[in-house]
Protein backbone atom coordinates (compact mmCIF):
# COMPACT_ATOMS: atom_id res chain seq x y z
CA UNK A 1 0.00 0.00 0.00
CA UNK A 2 2.63 2.26 0.81
CA UNK A 3 4.52 1.57 -2.52
CA UNK A 4 1.33 2.43 -4.35
CA UNK A 5 1.07 6.40 -2.95
CA UNK A 6 4.81 6.56 -3.55
CA UNK A 7 3.74 6.19 -6.91
CA UNK A 8 1.21 8.37 -6.86
CA UNK A 9 3.18 11.40 -5.29
CA UNK A 10 6.22 11.05 -8.17
CA UNK A 11 3.39 10.76 -10.69
CA UNK A 12 2.94 13.80 -13.39
CA UNK A 13 0.23 15.19 -12.97
CA UNK A 14 -1.26 15.04 -16.49
CA UNK A 15 -0.98 11.35 -16.56
CA UNK A 16 -4.31 9.53 -15.79
CA UNK A 17 -4.12 7.02 -13.18
CA UNK A 18 -5.86 3.42 -12.86
CA UNK A 19 -6.31 0.91 -10.35
CA UNK A 20 -6.92 -2.57 -10.34
CA UNK A 21 -7.02 -5.05 -7.78
CA UNK A 22 -5.65 -8.95 -8.34
CA UNK A 23 -6.95 -11.68 -6.49
CA UNK A 24 -4.62 -14.68 -6.39
CA UNK A 25 -7.18 -18.23 -5.22
CA UNK A 26 -5.31 -21.32 -4.24
CA UNK A 27 -7.79 -24.15 -3.52
CA UNK A 28 -6.71 -27.64 -1.74
CA UNK A 29 -8.96 -30.62 -2.47
CA UNK A 30 -8.17 -33.72 -0.58
CA UNK A 31 -9.26 -36.64 -1.96
CA UNK A 32 -10.33 -39.93 0.38
CA UNK A 33 -10.17 -43.18 -1.06
CA UNK A 34 -12.16 -46.09 -0.14
CA UNK A 35 -10.62 -49.35 1.26
CA UNK A 36 -10.65 -52.16 -1.22
CA UNK A 37 -9.73 -55.48 -0.28
CA UNK A 38 -9.75 -57.15 -3.63
CA UNK A 39 -12.91 -55.73 -5.45
CA UNK A 40 -15.71 -54.14 -3.22
CA UNK A 41 -19.11 -54.29 -2.69
CA UNK A 42 -21.22 -51.17 -4.11
CA UNK A 43 -23.78 -52.08 -1.69
CA UNK A 44 -24.02 -52.25 2.06
CA UNK A 45 -22.82 -55.59 3.41
CA UNK A 46 -25.47 -55.97 6.61
CA UNK A 47 -22.95 -58.30 8.24
CA UNK A 48 -20.27 -55.81 8.41
CA UNK A 49 -22.20 -53.19 10.25
CA UNK A 50 -23.04 -55.73 13.14
CA UNK A 51 -18.69 -55.70 13.75
CA UNK A 52 -18.70 -52.55 15.09
CA UNK A 53 -20.03 -50.96 18.13
CA UNK A 54 -20.72 -46.71 18.52
CA UNK A 55 -19.50 -44.89 20.67
CA UNK A 56 -19.11 -41.08 21.36
CA UNK A 57 -16.81 -39.69 19.41
CA UNK A 58 -15.25 -36.43 19.10
CA UNK A 59 -16.56 -32.97 17.24
CA UNK A 60 -13.61 -32.88 14.82
CA UNK A 61 -10.82 -35.56 13.09
CA UNK A 62 -7.25 -34.20 11.88
CA UNK A 63 -7.52 -34.59 8.58
CA UNK A 64 -3.75 -35.84 7.72
CA UNK A 65 -5.00 -38.54 9.75
CA UNK A 66 -7.76 -40.34 7.32
CA UNK A 67 -6.21 -42.98 5.34
CA UNK A 68 -9.14 -44.28 3.94
CA UNK A 69 -13.01 -44.85 4.04
CA UNK A 70 -15.68 -47.70 4.17
CA UNK A 71 -19.61 -47.95 3.83
CA UNK A 72 -20.87 -50.06 6.64
CA UNK A 73 -24.32 -48.49 6.77
CA UNK A 74 -26.80 -46.38 4.83
CA UNK A 75 -26.31 -43.01 6.92
CA UNK A 76 -23.01 -42.72 7.44
CA UNK A 77 -19.35 -42.93 6.26
CA UNK A 78 -16.35 -45.07 8.35
CA UNK A 79 -13.08 -43.69 8.36
CA UNK A 80 -10.01 -45.13 9.01
CA UNK A 81 -7.23 -43.44 10.38
CA UNK A 82 -3.04 -44.20 10.43
CA UNK A 83 -3.60 -45.13 14.12
CA UNK A 84 -6.12 -48.00 12.65
CA UNK A 85 -8.68 -46.03 15.20
CA UNK A 86 -11.78 -45.81 13.18
CA UNK A 87 -14.54 -43.09 13.55
CA UNK A 88 -17.81 -43.03 11.65
CA UNK A 89 -19.08 -39.97 10.00
CA UNK A 90 -22.77 -39.62 10.41
CA UNK A 91 -24.66 -37.56 7.50
CA UNK A 92 -27.23 -35.09 8.02
CA UNK A 93 -30.29 -36.54 7.38
CA UNK A 94 -31.35 -37.57 3.73
CA UNK A 95 -28.48 -38.15 2.39
CA UNK A 96 -27.03 -42.20 1.36
CA UNK A 97 -23.94 -43.18 1.72
CA UNK A 98 -23.71 -45.05 -1.29
CA UNK A 99 -23.18 -42.11 -3.15
CA UNK A 100 -19.92 -42.14 -1.87
CA UNK A 101 -18.59 -45.61 -3.03
CA UNK A 102 -16.18 -44.47 -4.88
CA UNK A 103 -14.31 -41.92 -2.36
CA UNK A 104 -14.77 -38.50 -1.28
CA UNK A 105 -13.36 -34.48 -1.27
CA UNK A 106 -12.98 -32.74 1.37
CA UNK A 107 -11.78 -28.64 1.32
CA UNK A 108 -9.69 -28.55 4.19
CA UNK A 109 -10.05 -25.50 6.94
CA UNK A 110 -7.34 -23.47 8.29
CA UNK A 111 -7.37 -25.33 11.36
CA UNK A 112 -6.41 -29.01 9.17
CA UNK A 113 -9.72 -30.24 10.65
CA UNK A 114 -12.97 -33.02 9.32
CA UNK A 115 -15.79 -31.09 11.46
CA UNK A 116 -19.25 -31.92 12.58
CA UNK A 117 -21.88 -29.12 11.42
CA UNK A 118 -19.06 -27.15 9.26
CA UNK A 119 -17.70 -29.71 6.50
CA UNK A 120 -19.33 -31.95 4.02
CA UNK A 121 -17.95 -34.70 2.10
CA UNK A 122 -18.29 -34.38 -1.70
CA UNK A 123 -18.73 -36.84 -4.29
CA UNK A 124 -17.55 -36.93 -7.65
CA UNK A 125 -20.96 -37.61 -8.70
CA UNK A 126 -21.81 -33.70 -7.07
CA UNK A 127 -23.64 -35.71 -4.30
CA UNK A 128 -22.41 -33.46 -0.85
CA UNK A 129 -23.60 -34.18 2.56
CA UNK A 130 -22.71 -32.30 6.05
CA UNK A 131 -21.51 -34.52 9.05
CA UNK A 132 -23.91 -34.16 11.47
CA UNK A 133 -21.41 -35.98 14.23
CA UNK A 134 -18.46 -38.67 14.62
CA UNK A 135 -19.08 -41.68 16.72
CA UNK A 136 -16.00 -43.92 17.56
CA UNK A 137 -15.89 -47.48 16.25
CA UNK A 138 -15.13 -50.09 18.42
CA UNK A 139 -14.60 -53.53 17.37
CA UNK A 140 -17.63 -55.94 18.60
CA UNK A 141 -16.62 -58.56 20.55
CA UNK A 142 -17.53 -62.29 19.62
CA UNK A 143 -19.60 -62.44 23.52
CA UNK A 144 -21.39 -59.33 22.81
Amino acid sequence: MFHSLLLLLVAPADASTQWAQLTIERRVIIRVPMARKGKAPVRIAPQAKDAWREKKGPRCIALQSIRSASIVVANGVDLILADDHRYRARLERGCDATGFYSGFYVEPHEDGSLCSGRDELQARSGLSCGIDGFRRLVAQDADD
